[in-house]
């Protein structure tokens, strides 16, 4: 038999790690290919993790609630074929010891780090620092870890990174100053710094109550409400907020979509909603306003080159997710109106990919679908701002015409933004608001789609 070692796979640019939450196949049992192994979760999204080949779970690597960095070995399978020197789908390498040995057995594989789990340098007792919406490397995590630092002190280091990350020299510079630094050179692998292979704890996954003194009830945080709680903490911390507001006529918008949304459904084989309406117009905004595009490090404002949409979605548990249309500007209404409608039902059923919800540059949220008229929205790290709009109403309102004014029943709607004070000021983020609103307002009645 031959052993495959089963890899955490690559879950988008910018993941790195991911949480196992649930082990659906145990030592022993067998598996089919594509069978589900197991179920993780990155910041946001939770996915499964299939098996592409066939045989017997012969040993799981990692626990549950244990944090596994992408290329990790967590599982190893045993298939069919020859001993380790079989080239069939089998990833692991035959380890030097076992041609001295002939030794087969999955605990002499060249499994990462395991050598230093059995024999560690030092025992050190671990420091969860999961427990954060900051990003830090696995090198920034070990070197903290092997000083000493705790969490409270990790976060309280200014990072000279790309969006303000910690990197190894802003550490290093820290722990220098602390009068505690080894003089170690931690990207050696030897140097780094190992801790004993036990379950790190992280959020619960299970909602749990409890009821204190016959009345109140206590309910445990689950862990996507703890990373949005954090989240929203550390944006207002992070950004001065200032919110504007205007009120739309978009009265040939609703009739319009009102016009074609039959054939288009008849077409298509789906609605099409406001969703994708407001999105263009907002896309059409940024290219006019492209300093509102931005995210911010330090004193340096990034100016996006894509323009990439994040949609908020209240999901059926009541929690929040914010997949991301990517190139939103380079959709056709059509394309737009599918990219919305797929995101939002693979949100609903869980089924979102990890890179689904990375690397908007702006925000939008519709508190309109909830009977809410307006909002001010807290802006999604790291963007620069978010546009909410409110319910459509039909109210008077005052009709200019060549024959003079006139009292009219039209369908009004307020938008507002919230934007980051840093960068962007009343005119900009006030004028950009007033843009996306002339978008929507003059909405052509003839459109073909």
């Amino acid at each position: 038999m031959a052993l495959y070692k089963l890899l955490l796979p690559k879950m988008g640019e910018s993941v790195s790690e991911a949480t196992i939450t649930k082990w659906l196949k145990q030592p022993g049992d067998l598996i089919e290919e594509d069978d589900t192994l197991l179920e993780i979760a990155t910041d946001k999204v939770d996915s499964e993790v299939p098996s592409p080949v066939k045989g017997i779970l012969k040993e799981q690597l990692y626990s549950t609630d244990q944090i596994v960095q992408v290329g990790d070995v967590v599982a190893i399978i045993e298939v069919e074929g020859d001993n380790e020197t079989s080239e069939s789908a089998v990833q692991a390498e035959e380890n030097p010891r076992d041609q001295a040995t002939g030794s087969d057995e999955a605990a002499d594989l060249e499994i990462p780090g395991i050598d230093q789990l059995e024999n560690p340098k030092e025992d050190i007792t671990p420091v969860h620092y999961e427990h954060t919406t900051r990003f830090y490397s696995p090198l920034v995590k070990n070197i903290a870890r092997h000083e000493g630092l705790s969490l409270e002190e990790l976060d309280r280091i200014q990072g000279t990174g790309a969006e303000g990350r910690v990197t190894k020299e802003d550490i290093l510079s820290y722990v220098s100053n602390r009068g505690t630094h080894q003089n170690i050179d931690y990207s050696k692998p030897e140097n780094a710094p190992v801790i004993k292979n036990e379950p790190v704890q992280t959020v619960s996954t299970t909602t749990v109550h409890t009821v204190v003194n016959g009345h109140d009830e206590i309910i445990e945080m689950d862990r996507m409400r703890r990373l949005i709680a954090d989240h929203m903490v550390k944006s207002v911390q992070v950004s001065p907020h200032v919110c504007s507001f205007v009120e739309a006529d978009v009265t040939n918008l609703v009739l319009w979509r009102n016009k074609v949304k039959d054939a288009y459904k008849k077409r298509e084989g789906e609605n099409i909603t406001f969703t994708p309406l407001f999105i263009e117009a907002i896309t059409k905004a940024l290219k006019d306003f492209p300093l509102v595009n931005i995210s911010i490090d330090g004193y340096n404002i990034i100016k996006k080159k894509n323009i990439n949409i994040g949609m908020a979605a209240a999901l059926p548990n009541g929690n929040l997710i914010v997949p991301v249309i990517k190139n939103a500007d380079q959709l056709s209404l059509v394309g737009l109106s599918k990219s919305v409608n797929d995101l939002a039902q693979r949100s609903r059923a869980n089924k979102l990919k990890p890179d689904d919800t990375q690397d908007g540059t702006f925000t939008f949220t519709n508190i309109g679908a909830f009977g809410n008229i307006m909002g001010t929205p807290i802006i999604n790290q790291p963007q620069a701002a978010i546009l909410a709009v409110g319910t459509i109403t039909k109210k008077p309102a005052v009709i200019e015409t060549e024959y003079g004014d006139m009292i009219g029943i039209r369908h009004m709607m307020y938008l507002s933004l919230s934007y980051d004070h840093r960068a962007i000021d009343g005119a900009l983020g006030g004028t950009f608001l007033k843009r996306v609103a002339d978008y929507l307002e003059n909405w052509d009645s003839n459109r073909e789609i």
